[in-house]
Parts: structure tokens; sequence; C-alpha cells
């Protein structure tokens, strides 16, 4: 035993290990292939050819989520082939009698043979969220339309037109109806059966089995492009049509997991919600209730008041007016006297954020349904522009209603009926009144209370620090105009300051040159200020080879 115990462990594998297989390996086995009836059938291929032919479109891209790469390649060799079929089916006017859908006419088969055969294009990685359209892949190969298969948020496209392609995902029904008869004995309760946009198409079956049996207030709203609508991207019973409080008379049972966004949305404004959870063969609805994590995001945001520079994280270029969504979030934050900065960084992850170590909190500007992001790894924590709107109030007039909303589109507009209101009660307030014309005195505008008392968080028992956004002078038209015409790039001179609209910065001076790593080459001192000729290159020399588990130097022939 004391010899065993004297030997050192082995901690790695031998050598003659490197590169064989892992017995041991966890990688999942893969899906067995689906013939071309399922495919045609599960894809919708009739639906999405006849679309494309209607609207005249020659360049598709077709999006995929990562489950479903493994039939990209079906899709897109049936897809080809139902249009390269569709033209001449459609000529024959008995067949195009028969067929569902019979607006596509023979002129129209003429335009599309004369302008030649219909390109497809597989988007196998995207930008953002899988449930976004990628419009920035689709644009890369000039795509004239978008057909996005799997879960959708929905949200308003700003460019490219989309066809959406949910997929029916079989369902155990038998177990759905028998969980929801345990759930509500009363035959006479308002209930909503909701479900994913992948499940939608089994709900008019229940619908139908559980009527039959006695349930007369079941409602199934259709799918529309609305997240703002009080259930999101769904319609609503006629009776909140009229007044939306009526919808907390409703119950909601939801097949499949809810996201946390439409959780936390649907949670003050229904009397309660069930879930009958998909990913289980054999499964029974149980309630679900948001009220921890809303108290978990209030106490969030009253943590995050104090941060003195926000983060604004643009995780989206395809939804509607998300630029109008950044100015409104930067006008927010500037009006509460705090700076912000824009980032663009693609798929978030808490590596990029945690390389930016100045930025107190984050608001991203998303979707309705990637916006939510709340998760353990993140250093500083991230917000949506709803929860920036409650941050920045005072903590004598911030109220929390339990109300809780992830699209921007509506912030929006509550925005413009708010500056609507404002400006009608000014010309009726401020009418005659010269400082209704802006007459103000430009010193008081630049004033700024330079000696205001000191203000300590009584969360933290730390000092406030106020980092004012930069202001803009009121000779900012004088100096703009005087250096009009100038647009030569000029070197900086030693000890210059950074400066932003002519005037010196010390925050950009600070990020400037205060950072440890500034990107590709910083590590490199370049003396640019010797003469040209006295400045010699680099030595061209050989690397490291080999691989990665042992490199071979050139200037020594063991291993580094």
């Amino acid at each position: 035993m004391a010899d065993a115990a004297g030997v050192a462990p082995v901690l790695s594998t031998p050598a003659t290990h490197t590169f064989e297989a892992d017995v041991h390996s966890t990688k999942p086995s893969p899906q067995p292939l689906r013939s071309p009836e399922q495919i045609a059938i599960r894809y919708e291929i009739e639906r999405t050819a006849t679309e494309i032919k209607r609207g005249r479109w020659k360049r598709i891209a077709l999006q995929f989520p990562d489950n479903m790469l493994p039939d990209a390649p079906a899709v897109f060799q049936c897809l080809s082939q139902r249009l390269a079929e569709l033209p001449t089916i459609f000529k024959d006017r008995s067949k195009q009698l028969e067929h569902p859908y019979p607006v596509i006419t023979e002129t129209l088969d003429k335009t599309t043979s004369q302008s030649g055969p219909e390109k497809l294009f597989i988007l196998a990685d995207t930008s953002y969220g899988a449930c976004c359209v990628d419009e920035i892949a689709a644009e890369h190969v000039n795509a004239d339309v978008v057909v996005h298969y799997g879960q959708a948020c929905l949200s308003p496209t700003a460019r490219l037109p989309v066809i959406h392609v949910f997929t029916c995902q079989p369902l155990a029904i038998d177990l759905v109806v028998e969980s929801f008869k345990s759930l509500y004995p009363d035959y006479d309760q308002p209930i909503i059966l909701m479900s994913d946009v992948t499940y939608a198409g089994h709900l008019a079956q229940i619908s139908t089995i559980l009527k039959a049996q006695g349930y007369v207030s079941i409602f199934i709203p259709d799918i529309v492009h609305d997240p703002s609508s009080p259930l999101p991207n769904r319609t609503v019973p006629v009776t909140v049509e009229l007044d939306p409080s009526m919808l907390r008379e409703w119950r909601i049972f939801h097949i499949s997991e809810p996201s946390d966004s439409l959780l936390l949305t649907l949670s003050a404004r229904v009397m309660s919600i069930h879930v009958f959870p998909t990913a289980t063969v054999k499964s029974t609805a149980t309630a679900v209730s948001a009220a921890v994590a809303l108290r978990r995001r209030y106490a969030l945001l009253t943590s995050v008041s104090t941060v003195p520079v926000f983060g604004i994280l643009i995780n989206t270029l395809s939804v509607k007016n998300y630029l109008h969504v950044v100015e409104h979030v930067k006008s927010c934050i500037s009006a509460a006297g705090k700076k912000s900065y824009t980032f663009v960084v693609g798929k978030i992850n808490a590596a990029k954020v945690a390389n930016f170590g100045e930025i107190g909190a984050w608001v991203v500007i998303g979707c309705w349904e990637s916006s939510f992001i709340d998760r353990q790894d993140f250093w500083k924590p991230i917000l949506t522009p709803f929860e920036l709107e409650i941050a920045l109030v005072g903590d004598d007039q911030r109220v929390w209603t339990g109300e809780w909303n992830a699209d921007f589109q509506s912030l929006l507009r509550e925005t413009k009926r708010h500056l609507i209101g404002v400006s009608i009660g000014k010309v009726s307030t401020h009418e005659g009144d010269p400082l209704a014309n802006n007459e103000y005195d430009s010193e008081e505008l630049d004033s700024e209370p330079e000696s205001a008392p000191p203000e300590f968080d009584l969360r933290t028992g730390r000092y406030i620090s106020h980092s004012r956004p930069m202001q803009v002078p009121a000779n900012i038209e004088s100096i703009s105009s005087q250096s009009k015409g100038h647009h030569q790039l000029v070197r900086r001179a030693k000890g210059e300051m950074a400066t932003i609209g002519n005037h010196v910065s010390p925050g950009a001076e600070f990020l400037r040159s205060s950072r440890t790593w500034n990107g590709l080459g910083s590590d490199l001192e370049i003396e640019y200020d010797l003469p040209r000729d006295n400045i010699d290159g680099a030595l061209i020399e050989e690397g490291r080879s080999g691989s990665a588990r042992g490199y071979f130097s050139a200037f020594s022939e063991t291993r580094t």
C-alpha cells in the first residue's frame, strides 16, 4: 500500500491513444431518415411551392433550426422537384381545378418559365436566434423570400417576405384529453386551449373531442403576427376584444413548455396556466406560476437603478422598428443622467459581454422571445426595454403592478401616445408664453449641479458615482461650421485627448488609452514617430508545427 501511494497518479491517456475513438462517447444516435411522403407532409412542400409560385420569387432561402438540419437535404430535393412540376401541372386546366390552390394562372406560368427555374439555398447557421428570420444570411445570397421552418416568434420583419412552415409535431392526443379532464371537472369553465406553433395543428381535433364530452366554453385562438396582442401572436375571445380586463376570467391549458417570456407575459393577464409537457411520452399537465421569477426580476431592477453606465445589446437586425427602440432606449438613459454604449455582438454569450467591465447593466434589443435572458453565468444583469423603463424611475415613484411585457413595439406606441398628450398639453398651457418657443438662456441649459450632495446606495452602502452623459455645448453649430469641409485623415499628436463632437471626452480617452486589449495587433509597439528609413520590418520566422497535444518549435527538436 505504501508503494502504491508513492506512485504518481496517471492524469492523462497514453500517447498511443491520442487519435483513437472514444468508446464512451455520448454523441446522440442519428435520427432515422424520413421518406419523401413524410417530408412532404411534415414540411408542407405543396403549400410552400404554391406560395413561392404565387409570389414569383426566384431565389429562396430555407432557414432550419439545428434539430431539423438532418432533414434539410431531403426538403431541398422535394421542394425543388415540386417547383419544377408546378408550371406543367397548372397549364392543364382540368388538373388546375382539382388543385387546392387554383389561383395560379397560365399567364403566371409563362412569366416564371421565361425567367428561369427557382434556386434554393439552405441557411445552416443563424445570426441570432432560431425563432427569428435571418434576413442577414438571406441577403448574402440575394434571396427574394425566406422559408422559415419550426418554432417562430412571428415578429414582423423589416425587409424580406417570409413563408412560415411550423411543421406538425406528433402528439399523444389521448393523454392530453385525459389530463385536461382531470384538471377541469367543471364543463362551464372558460378555458383557452393553446400550444406552440409546432403543435397548433392538433388543437382543432382536441377541441372537437372535448366539446363532444360536454365542454362548452373552450376557445382556440388563431395564429396571427401580432406580438402586442393580449395573447402574444394569438387572437382573443370577443369579450376580451371589448374589454381586455375580461382576460383575467380565463384559464389557459398550454400544450408544450412555453418560453419564459410568454410565461411572464401571461402570468398577470389570466387566472391560471396549466402546461402539458411534450418532452416525455407519459405526461400530465401541471400548474405553473411566474410569481417567483417576477419577484426576482423586480429585485434585479432595484439593484441596477444606481448603475451609471448601461450597454445596449442589439440582438436582432431583422425585427421591424428595432432602430427606433434603440433610439428610445438611448433617450431614456440620457434623460436619467446616465451613459450608454451600443454593441452588436451577434449571438449573446457570457464571454462576449464580460469583455466590457465598464458596463454596469445591459439592455437587450431583440424579438419578444429572445430578449429575456436570465442566466447565472452572466457577470452583469441583462434587462429588457420594458424593465429598463421601470429601473430608471426613482425609488419613490416606482410602482410594480406585476405586469410584464417583452414586446418593444407596444412600448413605442405607448411612448408616441404619451408624447402626443404632452405636446397637446404644452400647446394649451404655454400658448403665448415665450418659454414655449424655446427662448431659454443658453447659460442655464449648459449649467450643471457640480456641487451636488453625495448620494449613497442603501442596498450596498457605497457611494453612487454619477457619470453624466456628454452634453452638447451651445456653440456647437459654430464649431461644426468651422470644421466643415475638412475630411482628411490627420495623425493624432502625442498627448492629444480623444474628442467627440469636437470637444474633449474623458470617457472616450479612458476607453482609448486604458483598455488592456484594443484589438488585434495592439500588443505590438510600432514606432510611428521615427523616420520611415529607420523602421525595419519584422523578420520572417518559421512557426510551430504539429498537433494540439504537442507542438514542434523551429529552435528545438523537443516538443514544447
